[in-house]
């Protein structure tokens, strides 16, 4: 049983524990489920309780190849409810329903100028954090939003929008930040490989361009939820080659642009061969650091462009929002799998090696404190 204390932050406090449950990264595929402090605040900061996290490939990856230092608590893809609030924030009152961006940038540093925003070095200092390094923190009770993303990346939830289409802020400004990069035209066609949540927002991004969208994947029981999201010409790779589909549709010449949505390296071989001479393709999911083999005619001689994205964008957060709160697209719609915050290392089990029916999956604390309120 956790012991509360009265936030002193604001009148109409809520009851904040002085400990909370957190998945707590240890090293290489070592996550644990423990009790730790509640982040204290300090001026200009909040104090959010998180409702519903996603499991992101990048937080899965970082476990599972022990990249970071330890100890740490992931989970970027946030929404809650703002619990205290630090002096001097104006902007924010206790209760409010809340999106959190993990990282902001500069915006004035030489990478910030260039547009390149992941590779600001204030990016990845300030942030959210329930404990130890701001890398997050959403797989937690609690977490501190740090005053520099109070008041650049921390987003209200109108009353309309849920805590779990909320959640999807991030990710989808992710993969709109790589289609835009694509600059892709009504009269291209794109091809799509992967078919997971990331997969499917990708290909429904592309498709909003008025580009024709050809999605493949291994497992029919993704291509049907695709489907569902209106990507209608869809190859099961398993039995059918995706690429002779893109050319027929192509007079022969390949697809304008190749998205490469899972991390597989052996298809990037496969993905650049798919894309016609000048096209580009885009390695979106390729965030383990190693060596593969390439074809450097294709880039010098075929005139290929390889492009990678990570992370989100500044420019496109007010866009992005916008849409994810319009209700165009049902994100939320993409959750398979929800589990309570005591089964957290279950649900980065699952995550870590999906199935068939496994597409989205979240951790809820909200289920608990929702019950009791």
């Amino acid at each position: 049983m956790h012991t509360a204390t009265k936030s002193e932050s604001a009148a109409g406090r809520l009851l904040i524990p002085q400990t909370m449950q957190a998945a707590v990264y240890h090293g290489k595929d070592d996550v644990r489920l423990e009790t730790v402090p509640v982040p204290k605040i300090g001026p200009g900061e909040l104090l959010v309780r998180i409702h519903t996290c996603g499991i992101c490939g990048t937080d899965l990856k970082k476990v599972l190849t022990g990249s970071h230092s330890a100890p740490r608590i992931f989970g970027h893809e946030m929404a809650g409810q703002v619990a205290a609030m630090g002096a001097g924030v104006s902007d924010f009152a206790i209760g409010d329903r809340v999106m959190v961006f993990h990282h902001i940038p500069c915006g004035t540093c030489y990478y910030c100028r260039h547009k390149v925003f992941a590779q600001c070095p204030v990016y990845k200092k300030v942030g959210a954090t329930a404990g130890f390094e701001p890398s997050g923190g959403g797989f937690a009770g609690y977490i501190r939003v740090m005053d520099w993303i109070v008041r650049k990346g921390v987003v209200r939830i109108p009353d309309q929008v849920s805590y779990e289409q909320a959640s999807f802020i991030e990710p989808v400004n992710t993969c709109m930040k790589a289609i835009e990069s694509l600059q892709l035209q009504p009269d291209e066609t794109v091809l799509v490989i992967g078919q997971g949540p990331i997969g499917i927002i990708l290909a429904a991004l592309a498709k909003r361009t008025g580009a024709t969208v050809v999605t493949s994947d291994l497992y029919p029981q993704r291509l049907k939820i695709s489907e569902s999201y209106g990507l209608q010409d869809n190859v099961n790779a398993g039995v059918a080659d995706p690429m002779a589909r893109v050319r027929e549709l192509t007079d022969g010449r390949g697809a304008d642009a190749v998205i490469l949505a899972t991390a597989g390296n052996s298809l990037i071989r496969p993905a650049i061969d798919a894309a016609r001479p000048g096209g580009k393709v885009m390695l979106f999911a390729q965030t383990q650091r190693s060596e593969v083999a390439i074809d450097p005619a294709a880039v010098c001689v075929d005139e290929k462009t390889l492009l990678g994205s990570y992370s989100a964008s500044v420019d496109l957060q007010e866009e992005n929002v916008d849409l994810v709160f319009s209700g165009e697209i049902d994100f939320a719609r993409l959750i398979s799998h929800r589990f309570p915050l005591a089964q957290a290392v279950e649900a980065l089990r699952l995550a870590s090696r999906p199935g068939p029916d496994s597409m989205k999956v979240v951790i809820q604390p909200g289920i608990e404190w929702e019950k009791n309120s």
